[in-house]
């Protein structure tokens, strides 16, 4: 590999992550790159694990969701692990699964049987307790390199900032919509009770707290029906 050629890529698609409009099209650009700049690699995706959940995001091909749908079954599989996030490993790789026998005995069989050559996982990202591990596959046995597993790795630290700063932008994006909102239902309950803006307020965080209902929630029911039922 020409990596002075490769860190110039790396770079351009580092810009490209950071302009996308949204957590999604990060997402789905994260998993194209790895795609087009990682040697062997015909399918990627991205597994987010919450407690026994499993679930596929930005998955370029069909397979990628029915091997994570695979794992999550057998509560096995070295994406499975990485997206659990093993204190000791961060990278997890099955070279050629014609040969790999012992890590995951049930797994590597019924892979194979779907198509699959090798394949590596690589932990992506963290996020209170959510895991998430960006997964790769060739159909090819011994497709992925030590030179892949170094793009791979690369491609995911820089992945992983991207992804990070767009969840950032989601959530103050977020929370301006919800101040927003909030504002607008403390304006309908004023105008409607003749009350003040302390009291209005007052008046949605004691709905919200006796019924058990985010104050965000609150506040979008008073403004889609004109008050508090």
């Amino acid at each position: 590999m020409d990596w002075r050629q490769y860190a110039q890529q790396m770079a351009s698609m580092a810009r490209d992550l950071l302009a996308q409009p949204s957590v999604d099209a990060t997402l789905e650009r994260i998993t194209s790159s790895a795609t087009e700049l990682v040697a062997g690699c015909d399918a990627a995706g991205i597994l987010l694990v919450r407690g026994v959940e499993v679930q596929t995001l930005a998955p370029t091909e069909q397979l990628v969701v029915e091997l994570d749908q695979l794992q999550r079954r057998l509560g096995q599989g070295p994406c499975f692990d990485a997206a659990r996030r093993s204190e000791r490993e961060r990278v997890f790789r099955i070279p050629d699964f014609t040969e790999e026998k012992s890590r995951w005995p049930g797994f590597v069989p019924e892979a194979l049987r779907l198509g699959v050559g090798s394949m590596m996982g690589f932990l992506l990202f963290t996020e209170d307790e959510d895991f998430g591990a960006l997964n790769l596959y060739s159909c090819r046995p011994g497709a992925f390199t030590e030179v892949s597993e170094d793009a791979a790795v690369m491609l995911a630290s820089h992945a992983a900032v991207a992804l990070s700063s767009a969840r950032t932008h989601a959530q103050m994006e977020q929370a301006v919509a919800t101040r927003h909102q909030i504002g607008e239902a403390m304006g309908i309950l004023m105008g409607e009770r003749h009350i003040t803006e302390e009291q209005a307020f007052a008046l949605l965080r004691r709905h919200s707290q006796e019924n058990n209902v985010k104050l965000r929630e609150v506040a979008r029911q008073v403004c889609e029906t004109g008050g508090l039922s």
